[in-house]
């Protein structure tokens, strides 16, 4: 079980800017995390079963290394965690806090050559397997905002880090790199724009048959509880801008940038959510575990309303894509984290896949991790309800 602690780092950092104590120095829980009641009550398609992998607080951004031993956990808090499952069951074995004293670690990455790059609200580290770290971006390059502050990360297909910068407020003037995705390389030369007018992504990947980057963005709020629609957008290529702060979704101006263009032509979303929805994180299904109908689909982590009405989101999305790699519609994957009387049980946020094909994902609000498995059967699950193939689907929106 996993519970507060008092972190023993007292020692003088070997490097005076570094204020994180590094790599397993921190036990913080040992022994398999158990399934909540609750869990039971979770909502998936025939054949799919979902238990807790680990016990993380504050659970964020996922990343797996070691062949899915060792799965690198971000949060929005000062800690970055590892969740070591060496046997490679599917179950945690332990957690530990591999670094301490951030601001923000919300964004991490591992590298070819296993080094684990963090980046922070204001900066980024690179910590290489055998302990050794360094600051390769210092505070003074990223912007240094605590609204929309935490970063997202991960390595594209051509080896490249790229990073989600978020626009420091609701709806306004952007400058230099907010409301971007930036790319580098791994050791944080050549940091460059690859797309623009984005409000607030916290999640993308590659498709898996065409390398096309898809990420989620989040709308503006207090237009009312159905606009802005949440977006998917599509960048086949550097240097394409998305409408923010100008328009959202197929063009809709803001009300505070009405009458104004955009700088350059803008590309409108690949598919929309729910307003307010906050889809977070994505990931390309490329496993043989599921049926093979999921291959070349995308999950999508809907974190949950915040400020609508009637709550929306707290689910997990399947986005169907057709053979060409463009997405075609949407559907629920996993739904129950909202319970009807609008309590909420988790909230998702990211999502990974493991090597055997199995999916993980992240909850902030519960501080789990889960693991989803499928068992090649037509039949629900012991202990949890199934989901009608077709319920809820929806096309392109």
């Amino acid at each position: 079980m996993i519970g507060a602690f008092s972190h023993p780092c007292r020692r003088r950092p070997r490097w005076p800017w570094l204020a994180a104590c590094l790599l397993g120095f921190l036990q913080i829980g040992q022994g398999r995390a158990a399934d909540p009641p609750w869990l039971g009550r979770l909502e998936l398609p025939a054949g799919f079963a979902i238990r807790v992998f680990a016990e993380v607080p504050d659970a964020r951004s996922l990343a797996v290394a070691d062949g899915g031993a060792r799965i690198y956990v971000g949060t929005r808090g000062t800690e970055v965690f590892a969740a070591l499952d060496p046997e490679r069951d599917g179950v945690a074995n332990e957690v530990l806090a591999v670094a301490d004293g951030l601001n923000v670690p919300n964004g991490i990455a591992v590298a070819e050559d296993g080094a684990l790059l963090v980046v922070d609200q204001s900066r980024i580290l690179r910590i290489e397997p055998s302990g050794a770290s360094e600051e390769i971006m210092p505070p003074g390059v990223l912007p240094d905002d605590v609204f929309h502050g935490w970063r997202y990360a991960r390595f594209g297909p051509d080896g490249l880090l790229y990073i989600a910068v978020g626009a420091p407020c609701n709806v306004c003037e952007i400058r230099g790199f907010e409301g971007t995705i930036l790319r580098m390389r791994a050791d944080g030369h050549d940091l460059q724009i690859f797309a623009r007018g984005i409000r607030n992504s916290v999640g993308f990947d590659w498709h898996p048959r065409t390398d096309e980057l898809f990420f989620t963005d989040n709308g503006g709020d207090f237009l009312g509880d159905s606009i802005p629609p949440d977006e998917l957008n599509g960048a086949p290529k550097p240097d394409l801008h998305f409408g923010y702060p100008y328009q959202y979704g197929q063009g809709v101006p803001y009300p505070d940038f009405a009458g104004r263009d955009p700088p350059r032509p803008t590309t409108p979303p690949a598919l929309e959510f729910e307003a307010h929805a906050a889809a977070l994180g994505i990931a390309f299904y490329d496993g043989s575990m599921f049926p093979a109908a999921y291959r070349g689909d995308a999950f999508v982590a809907q974190h949950g309303s915040w400020n609508r009405t009637d709550p929306v989101g707290y689910r997990v999305m399947r986005v169907r894509f057709d053979e060409r790699g463009r997405p075609v519609g949407k559907e629920p994957f996993i739904a129950g984290w909202l319970r009807k009387d609008g309590g909420v049980l988790g909230r998702p946020v990211d999502l990974a896949e493991l090597p055997d094909g199995s999916l993980l994902i992240s909850d902030d609000h519960a501080g789990l991790i889960y693991r989803v498995t499928h068992s090649g059967g037509d039949a629900p699950l012991a202990g949890q309800r199934s989901i009608p193939a077709g319920a809820n689907r929806d096309r392109r929106r």
